[in-house]
Protein backbone atom coordinates (compact mmCIF):
# COMPACT_ATOMS: atom_id res chain seq x y z
CA UNK A 1 0.00 0.00 0.00
CA UNK A 2 1.43 3.35 -0.80
CA UNK A 3 0.73 7.11 0.05
CA UNK A 4 -1.65 6.92 3.52
CA UNK A 5 -1.41 4.58 6.83
CA UNK A 6 -4.60 3.78 8.45
CA UNK A 7 -6.44 1.00 10.43
CA UNK A 8 -8.98 -0.01 7.39
CA UNK A 9 -8.54 -0.28 4.14
CA UNK A 10 -11.11 -1.35 1.13
CA UNK A 11 -11.68 -2.53 -2.15
CA UNK A 12 -13.64 -0.69 -4.48
CA UNK A 13 -16.46 -3.40 -4.84
CA UNK A 14 -16.80 -3.50 -0.86
CA UNK A 15 -17.50 0.68 -1.21
CA UNK A 16 -19.55 0.47 -3.61
CA UNK A 17 -21.79 -2.02 -2.27
CA UNK A 18 -21.28 -0.18 1.56
CA UNK A 19 -22.67 3.05 -0.08
CA UNK A 20 -24.80 1.59 -2.33
CA UNK A 21 -23.25 3.11 -5.62
CA UNK A 22 -21.87 1.93 -8.80
CA UNK A 23 -17.81 1.31 -8.84
CA UNK A 24 -17.93 3.37 -11.89
CA UNK A 25 -19.25 6.54 -9.67
CA UNK A 26 -16.03 6.33 -7.70
CA UNK A 27 -13.70 6.07 -10.55
CA UNK A 28 -15.18 8.98 -11.86
CA UNK A 29 -14.94 10.99 -8.69
CA UNK A 30 -10.64 9.68 -8.57
CA UNK A 31 -10.67 11.00 -12.01
CA UNK A 32 -12.08 14.22 -10.89
CA UNK A 33 -9.74 14.59 -8.15
CA UNK A 34 -12.53 13.96 -5.49
CA UNK A 35 -10.81 10.96 -3.84
CA UNK A 36 -7.76 10.04 -4.03
CA UNK A 37 -7.37 6.32 -2.44
CA UNK A 38 -4.12 4.54 -1.95
CA UNK A 39 -3.25 1.65 -4.72
CA UNK A 40 -1.61 -1.65 -3.92
CA UNK A 41 1.12 -2.96 -6.29
CA UNK A 42 -1.01 -4.42 -8.15
CA UNK A 43 -2.39 -1.42 -9.03
CA UNK A 44 -5.88 -1.88 -6.85
CA UNK A 45 -7.60 0.84 -5.37
CA UNK A 46 -7.77 0.73 -1.53
CA UNK A 47 -9.90 3.51 0.55
CA UNK A 48 -8.89 3.71 3.65
CA UNK A 49 -11.37 5.22 6.57
CA UNK A 50 -10.35 8.72 6.18
CA UNK A 51 -11.31 8.33 2.20
CA UNK A 52 -14.69 6.76 3.29
CA UNK A 53 -15.63 10.15 5.26
CA UNK A 54 -14.55 12.18 2.69
CA UNK A 55 -16.62 10.16 0.41
CA UNK A 56 -19.74 10.06 3.18
CA UNK A 57 -19.29 14.27 2.45
CA UNK A 58 -19.28 14.19 -1.35
CA UNK A 59 -22.18 11.87 -1.32
CA UNK A 60 -23.97 14.25 1.69
CA UNK A 61 -23.31 16.76 -1.19
CA UNK A 62 -24.85 14.91 -4.39
CA UNK A 63 -27.55 13.15 -2.51
CA UNK A 64 -28.71 15.49 0.02
CA UNK A 65 -28.14 18.87 -1.01
CA UNK A 66 -28.06 18.04 -5.21
CA UNK A 67 -24.68 19.54 -5.73
CA UNK A 68 -22.63 18.53 -9.06
CA UNK A 69 -19.39 17.45 -9.03
CA UNK A 70 -17.73 20.70 -10.31
CA UNK A 71 -19.87 22.03 -7.51
CA UNK A 72 -18.20 19.18 -4.78
CA UNK A 73 -15.17 20.06 -6.68
CA UNK A 74 -15.41 23.83 -5.35
CA UNK A 75 -17.04 22.82 -1.88
CA UNK A 76 -13.77 20.55 -1.31
CA UNK A 77 -10.91 22.98 -2.24
CA UNK A 78 -12.73 25.64 -0.32
CA UNK A 79 -12.91 23.30 2.88
CA UNK A 80 -9.47 22.15 2.51
CA UNK A 81 -8.30 26.02 2.26
CA UNK A 82 -10.28 26.86 5.58
CA UNK A 83 -8.65 23.70 7.43
CA UNK A 84 -5.02 25.12 6.33
CA UNK A 85 -6.05 28.71 7.03
CA UNK A 86 -7.13 27.07 10.79
CA UNK A 87 -3.66 25.55 11.01
CA UNK A 88 -1.82 28.43 10.04
CA UNK A 89 -4.03 30.58 12.74
CA UNK A 90 -3.12 28.14 15.37
CA UNK A 91 0.12 27.99 14.79
CA UNK A 92 -0.04 32.15 15.37
CA UNK A 93 -2.03 31.64 18.12
CA UNK A 94 1.11 29.48 19.52
CA UNK A 95 3.91 31.85 18.14
CA UNK A 96 1.95 35.20 20.16
CA UNK A 97 1.54 32.92 23.35
CA UNK A 98 5.38 32.33 23.41
CA UNK A 99 6.49 35.74 22.69
CA UNK A 100 4.14 37.07 25.56
CA UNK A 101 5.48 34.48 27.57
CA UNK A 102 8.87 35.38 26.26
CA UNK A 103 8.55 38.83 27.18
CA UNK A 104 6.96 38.48 31.13
CA UNK A 105 10.02 36.38 31.87
CA UNK A 106 12.24 39.06 30.29
CA UNK A 107 10.38 41.64 32.43
CA UNK A 108 13.30 41.08 34.94
CA UNK A 109 15.36 43.12 32.64
CA UNK A 110 12.83 46.10 30.79
CA UNK A 111 15.39 46.62 28.46
CA UNK A 112 15.00 43.24 26.91
CA UNK A 113 11.04 42.62 27.28
CA UNK A 114 10.65 46.49 25.65
CA UNK A 115 9.15 45.98 22.23
CA UNK A 116 11.36 49.50 21.81
CA UNK A 117 14.16 49.47 24.03
CA UNK A 118 14.29 52.49 26.74
CA UNK A 119 17.23 54.49 26.66
CA UNK A 120 15.76 56.46 29.41
CA UNK A 121 13.45 57.06 32.12
CA UNK A 122 10.99 59.90 30.95
CA UNK A 123 11.17 62.29 34.16
CA UNK A 124 9.14 65.99 33.83
CA UNK A 125 12.02 68.81 34.11
CA UNK A 126 11.56 69.90 37.46
CA UNK A 127 10.36 73.33 37.26
CA UNK A 128 7.48 73.09 34.64
CA UNK A 129 4.58 73.45 37.36
CA UNK A 130 1.78 75.70 35.97
CA UNK A 131 1.56 79.27 36.92
CA UNK A 132 -1.52 80.57 38.53
CA UNK A 133 -2.60 84.12 37.45
CA UNK A 134 -3.89 86.60 39.53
Amino acid sequence: MTKRKSKGAYMISAVAEMYGIHPQTLRLYEREGLLKPSRTEGNTRLYTDEDLLRLEFILSLARDLGVNISGIAIILQMRERMEEMQRQIQDFVKYIQQEVLARATAAADPSKGAIVPLRRAAVPPANTAPQRRK
